[in-house]
């Protein structure tokens, strides 16, 4: 048969194949760039472990086929599918079944509780938990959480997936020498971080909890509603209220932007199209054209309805400057837009710095000016498109008009 390095290449080809072929945009961790960065990093450990050239080829193989049950099947026990892959595979291909056993269990070992017998078992293990131990860990867990949920298509809890990883982290021990060596300290760092978010968030509650009870018991009228209410809608305002708030924040600030964009666009068609039919206009006017006295009044329409377009196409995006000063009354009163720079363009830096610095300091006056800036911006794109409107019917009727008026005087 084939030498283990052809076997190799084969191998990486077919399960770089069935990553693309059957991609997953759900797939945020369990993916090929993972697969093959667990390929590369097994390399260091195989050589610590000084494994031979079957060993080697039974553990990269094993982890080329690893995910590709996901593809498939999603996550629940997908090694079972993986390692049936696996197995078809290397048959076609003319490998041992000897190997191809030692590959299966590879695959199979994964599964919680982890049952590793050889050193190529354990190996491949502690190469699937390597991000437990590694400074990569928090990202990795959240985006582990993020595919869970693609795939299931179910929401998971924080809590209960906090209380999961750390089980993970405290019952899974490092089984090779290689990665007891070098990642059990930030694995114990990792779960000491995880930990102190359960206790902190526990601490919340139990304040939270507190004070819903010394209020029942101070006969303060709370409703049952009230009281899950407040309790919900404190426990919810953390990050990710707050990523909502900011990408309502981003994205109607840049479809605005996006929308000025769009009318000064199309002012400046107005401008150009009008601007050129002025200076045909004009041209014909002087020319031999108008020794017929009737094409005189169309012309004079014509140049008449292509300014007035222009007019309102330039009032439409002419810049509106404000004074661009504030007083120390409007930042207490938080009366003043800060995010705009015509508030504050003739200001000292100082004073500006100043007002910022309140303004972040503060959420409802942050939130409030962000808020103005989007009814601002709002208005003046309002202003701008009906500008824009009259300039666009003034020219679709007028031309049509003038278009009658010259055939009507051509043949009268």
């Amino acid at each position: 048969g084939m030498s283990y390095p052809e076997l190799s290449k084969n191998i990486a080809e077919h399960a770089v194949l069935l990553f693309i072929q059957n991609q997953d945009e759900r797939l945020y961790y369990h993916n090929l760039s993972r697969t093959a960065s667990l390929v590369e990093a097994v390399k260091k450990i195989n050589a610590y472990h000084q494994l031979d050239e079957r060993d080697s080829f039974i553990v990269n193989t094993a982890l080329w086929f690893h995910d590709t049950g996901i593809l498939f099947n999603g996550l629940p026990s997908y090694q079972t599918k993986s390692a049936e892959l696996a197995a078809n595979f290397l048959k076609s291909i003319q490998v041992d079944d000897a190997d191809i056993e030692a590959v299966k269990r590879c695959i199979l070992a994964t599964r919680a509780p982890f049952g590793a017998v050889s050193l190529a078992e354990k190996i491949v293990c502690d190469a699937q938990l390597f991000y437990l131990g590694d400074k990569t860990f928090k990202d990795d867990n959240r985006l582990i959480k993020k595919e869970t949920e693609a795939l299931t298509n179910a929401p998971v809890n924080s809590d209960e997936w906090r209380v999961q990883t750390i089980e993970l982290l405290e019952t899974y021990e490092y089984q090779t020498d290689y990665c007891q060596l070098i990642l059990s300290k930030t694995k114990s760092e990792n779960l000491a971080a995880i930990k102190f978010k359960q206790n902190a968030q526990t601490q919340k509650e139990n304040l939270l909890a507190k004070e819903i009870a010394e209020d029942v018991l101070a006969g303060k009228p709370v409703g049952s509603d009230d009281l899950t209410g407040t309790y919900v809608s404190q426990l919810k305002k953390n990050k990710h209220h707050l990523q909502g708030v900011q990408t309502m924040f981003k994205n109607s600030s840049s479809n605005h932007q996006r929308l000025s964009l769009m009318a000064d666009n199309k002012a400046s068609i107005m401008i150009t199209v009008n601007s050129i039919i002025i200076s045909v206009a004009v041209g014909l006017y002087v020319g031999k054209f108008t020794q017929k006295t009737n094409m005189l009044w169309p012309t004079m329409l014509l140049l008449a309805i292509s300014v007035v377009a222009i007019i309102y196409s330039v009032l439409a995006t002419r810049p509106n400057i404000p004074a661009g000063t504030f007083t120390p009354e409007q930042v207490k009163k938080k009366t003043v837009n800060l995010l705009f720079f015509g508030s504050f363009y003739n200001m000292e830096l100082k004073d500006f710095d100043h007002g910022i610095r309140e303004m972040m300091n503060d959420s409802e006056f942050l939130y409030g000016s962000l808020i103005k800036d989007i009814y601002w911006q709002g208005k003046i794109l309002g202003r701008k498109f009906r500008l824009l409107r009259i300039s666009y019917d003034v020219f679709m009727y007028g031309i049509a008009v003038s278009v009658l008026a010259y055939v009507a005087a051509a043949f009268l």
